[in-house]
């Protein structure tokens, strides 16, 4: 594959260096077992050889209004996070955990450094309208329209819809839809089979965050999310109470955004 030249922190992005897993493993055995002298050689090599790791994932920052040099900067902190850290007697490629550890350290620092920020009357009538929406769905049985939930809030529709869109974050294109144990098929399975470079990124962090979730939390997730059942419907469907399911799609959702974002 071939790289244009692009210029980050003085770098020139088309001639960084890829090490073989081979090279990695052999560098994180010496930064682990080495003297002093070696450890820090291996270590400056470990960072120069994964910088282009850094770049793959600040390129899904693009077009986000931060600067790339900046970015850049803040990954490679998390690469260097992600080195000391790892441990090279676990059977996992570096890459599987240090992309979740840039991705993090990125997010932080745009999450920080964001001037734009939901108002707090915003979130109220956003989380006002879903405790509302839950309301309904278990009186009727069925998923309220907007324009109900507005009508039992005593608000316009628009400020239902715009309340909450406020608090919604993007779905990967590699939420997992199913699995049966070897093959995943995801949603970018169901939309198209166009791939861009990053795509693996995002699969990397999800599966690791998924590892962290039960068989159950995964079936509730699964079938709230991509059977477009009711917390009512999937309650009864697995022999639990719609209570015990709002509180599992909960703390699954909170494990996945923790791990994974």
């Amino acid at each position: 594959m071939q790289y244009s030249k692009v210029e980050i922190c003085g770098v020139n992005t088309s001639n960084l260096k890829v090490l073989k897993e081979s090279e990695k493993r052999e560098l994180l055995k010496i930064i682990k077992e080495g003297n002093e002298h070696e450890r820090k050689i291996a270590r400056d090599k470990m960072i120069e050889g994964n910088l282009r790791l850094v770049l793959s994932v600040v390129q899904r920052f693009a077009g986000r209004g931060e600067a790339p040099d900046d970015l850049f900067q803040v990954g490679v902190i998390g690469l260097m996070k992600a080195i000391d850290n790892f441990n090279p007697d676990f059977d996992l490629r570096f890459s599987t955990y240090g992309v979740p550890m840039i991705l993090g350290e990125i997010k932080r620092y745009c999450r920080d450094n964001n001037p734009v920020r939901v108002s707090r009357s915003m979130r109220d009538t956003a989380y006002r309208a879903m405790q509302i929406k839950e309301t309904l769905t278990n009186k009727n049985g069925k998923e309220p329209t907007v324009e109900e939930i507005a009508r039992e809030m005593d608000v316009p529709k628009e400020n239902v819809v715009l309340a909450l869109e406020s608090i919604v974050e993007p779905v990967s294109l590699y939420e997992p839809v199913f699995t049966d144990g070897n093959d995943t098929i995801y949603v970018m399975d169901q939309v198209g089979d166009k791939q861009t470079d990053s795509d693996w990124l995002d699969e990397i962090a999800l599966r690791e965050s998924m590892k962290h979730l039960s068989e159950r939390e995964k079936k509730i997730l699964g079938l709230r999310f991509f059977r477009g059942k009711t917390q009512m419907e999937v309650a009864k469907e697995i022999g639990i109470s719609q209570a015990q399911v709002s509180r599992i799609e909960k703390t699954a959702l909170e494990t996945i955004k923790k791990e994974a974002f």
